[in-house]
């Protein structure tokens, strides 16, 4: 007999081990557990009730023999009945004919007390040395069967019950944690996105916007070209951001920082014993990106080995590891990026024609800083307000340094200029930075001189000989905003930051009245015609 029992059990606690995979579904688990119990035993009726975290009333999330309304009815306060004492006792508790028991409510009200005599068995769960909740069935065995027997068995199930709960409570921890990383991301990356084009009022900066929210919704390959420091990084990830694979990951690989033997495995991946050092199966980043987005930063400095293996991933959408012959696919947009001159690199010899034009389906120029100088004033406030709540103190630049900045020709474009002004919030004895605190290859003449020579000349003619190149800069902002917003003031003044009241000084400083009187009256005439 004993034998018997023992393979029963044994039977019974395998079948209970294989529902470890269904742990994230914690109420059907359980109640597949409480099936098992009655498949296997003698079990008529069972139930798992469980501490809930919010009220701290005892329910019953599972059961066998148990309608869903019987279910619904038991709910228990901590010390109430057998089950709240089992649970606030943390002892289990045995009872030949709950009939005759008065501490049994009979709250399910599933059971005939006045019928025949039906027991009663319920163990605590516990987790850390702490009850979370009740196992409780009839009987587990034959009424040949002693009781301990029942006891003994049915703590070890509760002992996997509670691993069970544990292994769902870490997982809804770290699904938890991952969504507010996931929304903290998606906010900073809405926020960044926000003020890259806010603090962007220039042509240059404007044409980008519209090229970005036009490939953004596509599968169409991206090729990001552009001097260090101008943004390619977050323009990436805001292309990402903005397409419909933004739920999805977005990997990046640096193609410069990565030695030549091991970029391939990085994009790629290997197997066990591919190579030295080799010692498991890794997946490279295009496999980890599946269903999202990769962004091959630096992309000119691959090397040609691995050039043609990306080249046939963009033709064929597949690819084997470093050491397998399998052949994977994966869907994955690539948007690449770099600061060298890929036509002369390809004239060179140095980057394959072929992939070149497989890379430059939508090619995407960031403008340098010396080409959006009008953007200037805007991003110098967005780099002091934000160095101010990282360093808690505010300062700002006086009109001679604003002059200095103007006319720099900035070859580490916005990472400069972003690094320049850390460096002042660190540097600065008091809240208006004045020229003598500038570094000093600020006032390089060649420096200077070269800005003016990038730059398109500024209609001068409309200002006093006497302006500043400046206060020219602020104008040529104003008079594109006004353009932009059909010459209605308070749009302008919203989109650039400013009160209405600021924008009417503005206006009559520069003396805008009568173009903004003329161009209002030609939109005028012009919807006349129109219509």
């Amino acid at each position: 007999m004993e034998n018997k029992i023992f393979e029963l059990e044994l039977n019974t606690l395998y079948a209970i081990s294989q529902k470890f995979g269904q742990v994230l579904d914690l109420d059907h688990t359980l109640m597949s557990i409480l099936e098992i119990l009655s498949r296997n035993l003698t079990m008529e009726r069972g139930t798992v009730t469980l501490k809930e975290k919010d009220t701290g009333l005892l329910k019953i999330i599972a059961s066998h023999g148990l309608d869903p309304l019987e279910q619904k009815r038991g709910i228990y306060h901590p010390g109430e009945g057998i089950t709240g004492a089992i649970f606030e006792t943390a002892q289990p508790f045995a009872i030949p004919d709950i009939g005759k028991e008065p501490l049994f409510l009979n709250r399910t009200q599933a059971r005939n007390l006045t019928k025949n005599s039906i027991a009663f068995i319920g163990v605590p769960i516990v987790l850390n040395n702490e009850p979370i909740g009740v196992l409780s069935v009839d009987r587990l065995f034959g009424p040949e069967i002693d009781f301990k027997e029942d006891i003994r068995f049915l703590t070890i199930v509760a002992t996997l019950m509670a691993q069970f709960v544990q292994l769902n409570r870490q997982v809804e921890r770290r699904e938890e944690h991952l969504l507010t990383e996931n929304r903290s991301l998606r906010a900073e990356v809405s926020a960044k996105y926000n003020h890259f084009f806010a603090v962007g009022v220039s042509p240059a900066m404007q044409t980008l916007n519209k090229m970005i929210r036009k490939v953004a919704p596509s599968r169409a390959s991206v090729l990001l070209l552009g001097e260090s420091g101008t943004g390619k990084t977050l323009t990436a990830r805001i292309i990402h951001e903005l397409s419909q694979r933004r739920r999805n990951p977005f990997a990046k690989v640096n193609c410069a920082a990565l030695p030549d033997n091991l970029i391939e495995s990085e994009l790629f991946g290997h197997e066990k014993g591919a190579f030295t050092g080799a010692t498991q199966m890794k997946k490279g980043r295009l496999e980890e990106a599946d269903t999202g987005t990769i962004f091959l930063d630096e992309i000119g400095e691959l090397p040609m080995p691995v050039q043609a293996k990306l080249l046939r991933f963009l033709q064929e959408r597949d690819f084997e590891r470093l050491g397998s012959t399998q052949t994977r696919k994966v869907d994955v947009r690539i948007i690449a990026a770099t600061n060298i001159d890929l036509n002369k690199a390809v004239e060179e010899g140095r980057f394959r024609s072929d992939l070149f034009y497989r890379l430059n389906v939508f090619p995407i120029s960031i403008p340098p800083l010396r080409r959006r100088k009008a953007d200037l004033p805007l991003l110098v406030d967005y780099f002091i307000a934000k160095t101010a709540r990282e360093y808690g103190r505010q300062f700002f630049f006086s009109a001679e340094c604003m002059e200095i900045l103007a006319a720099y020709n900035w070859p580490g474009n916005v990472r400069e200029l972003e690094n320049l002004i850390e460096r002042v919030a660190i540097m600065a004895e008091s809240n208006q930075i004045q020229t003598s605190m500038l570094p000093a290859y600020l006032f390089n003449s060649n420096s200077q001189q070269a800005t003016y020579e990038t730059q398109p000349s500024a209609p001068l003619s409309a200002a006093t000989p006497t302006t500043s190149r400046l206060e020219v800069m602020e104008r040529e902002a104003l008079l594109e905003s006004l353009a932009r917003n059909d010459w209605v003031q308070q749009k302008a003044a919203r989109e650039i930051g400013l009160t209405l009241r600021q924008m009417g000084y503005r206006v009559k400083k520069f003396k805008l009245d009568k173009i903004i009187r003329e161009n209002k009256q030609r939109n005028v005439q012009f919807k006349d015609l129109s219509t």
